[in-house]
């Protein structure tokens, strides 16, 4: 386990090169890929997102698909469509750009609520109905969904069905001082990235998705604390609504990952606190008196309430 999260280490390191200022959000959206989630980025235009989604691709060898999302975006924009042959004289199924492992959806709260309703089953089954006919998606299968701050002119926010189908939201930000001159010195660097040689293969890919589901282990203290947790956000003078089952899932699936990623095969609490706050706020409903604190800091004191197990 240890060698294989070196390798981890190393594809940080490797596109940190390409991403400056991003070491952060390289390591999150590498804990949502490897529990097998999906990512939500909410963040202003122009800070790195689409470089971000393609250096991931290209570092672990998987095809990459990306797509624009705007108000007049058609369902069949993302799935794809059956055309009709007049060489066969039969309807051939064209595939979209949802059949890549890793999919890159950008502005996503820019397309109406009914295209954004045909990622659900994509995102949550790992396959797409089409015209009666059910249709497999590659493995691995990763979306990066960008949006833009609700406040921006022409948003559709998305619903908690939607986004409780993301494993974690996080934001990029700006970058810090020094990392901005060297971007201002070397101009962007997404080119070059395209034409990188893969670190990881799909078959070694999927092997590590499988040994942190399965072999990395959690205590039953480990659970009670996360339980606790959860039904501290249930019981929240501040929230509406707590976590959901998947939610809960989601706890304790980047927690394996966090563990595995520091060279672990078990869980430590430090794991659950150190991603909460990316796992939990957008999956709660926060009291309309609430809105405009920060969610991220009602969670972590929440969480500080809760006996840390020895």
């Amino acid at each position: 386990m240890e060698i294989r999260s070196n390798r981890i280490d190393y594809i940080i390191e490797s596109l940190s090169k390409y991403l400056q200022g991003k070491t952060r959000a390289l390591k999150l959206s590498l804990a949502a890929f490897f529990s097998k989630g999906h990512l939500l980025i909410e963040d202003l235009p122009g800070l790195g997102k689409t470089t971000l989604a393609i250096g991931i691709a290209k570092a672990l060898g998987l095809s990459f698909g990306r797509i624009q999302c705007t108000s007049d975006l058609l369902p069949t924009d993302i799935t794809g469509l059956s055309i009709y042959s007049k060489t066969t004289g039969e309807f051939e199924f064209h595939p979209g750009p949802i059949f890549n492992n890793i999919v890159l959806v950008d502005e996503i709260n820019r397309a109406t609520p009914k295209t954004q309703s045909a990622l659900l089953e994509a995102m949550g089954e790992e396959q797409v109905t089409i015209e009666g006919r059910t249709y497999k998606l590659p493995k691995p299968f990763f979306v990066i969904a960008t949006q833009n701050p609700v406040e921006h002119f022409g948003t559709f926010p998305l619903p908690e069905s939607q986004l409780d189908r993301f494993i974690m939201k996080i934001s990029i930000g700006y970058p810090s001082s020094d990392s901005e001159r060297e971007i201002l010195r070397g101009g962007s660097k997404r080119e070059e990235l395209y034409s990188i040689e893969p670190i990881m293969n799909r078959d070694e890919v999927l092997q590590i998705q499988g040994d942190i589901r399965s072999n990395t282990y959690i205590s039953d203290r480990i659970l009670d604390y996360a339980l606790k947790i959860i039904e501290a956000t249930r019981s929240s003078k501040y929230l509406n609504a707590g976590l959901s089952t998947r939610g809960a899932l989601a706890l304790t699936y980047t927690a394996k990952t966090n563990a595995y990623f520091h060279g672990r095969d078990f869980v430590i609490p430090e794991d659950i606190k150190e991603l909460a706050e990316y796992t939990i706020p957008h999956r709660v409903m926060f009291k309309e008196e609430y809105e405009n604190l920060n969610k991220k800091e009602i969670i972590k004191s929440l969480i500080e309430e809760i006996e840390v197990p020895a």
